[in-house]
């Protein structure tokens, strides 16, 4: 067993999930920041609508 190679290879797992951790990191803030703004939007459009009590509800599946 070579063990630079191994080092190597173990130094590239290590980089590889910290950059995959990060990636995911940051789709969760945008995910989160877009929650809030359509949550803001449908908060906004009731205040507009004409029936406030209708379509207040959304079913959602994830």
């Amino acid at each position: 067993m070579n063990i630079p190679e191994l080092s190597t290879a173990l130094a590239n797992v290590q980089l590889s999930n910290q950059v995959g951790i990060a990636v995911l990191d940051k789709a969760m803030e945008n995910s989160e920041i877009i929650g809030e703004s359509l949550i803001n939007m449908m908060g906004r459009s009731m205040e507009l609508s004409v029936n406030p009590h209708i379509g207040g509800n959304i079913d959602m599946l994830i």
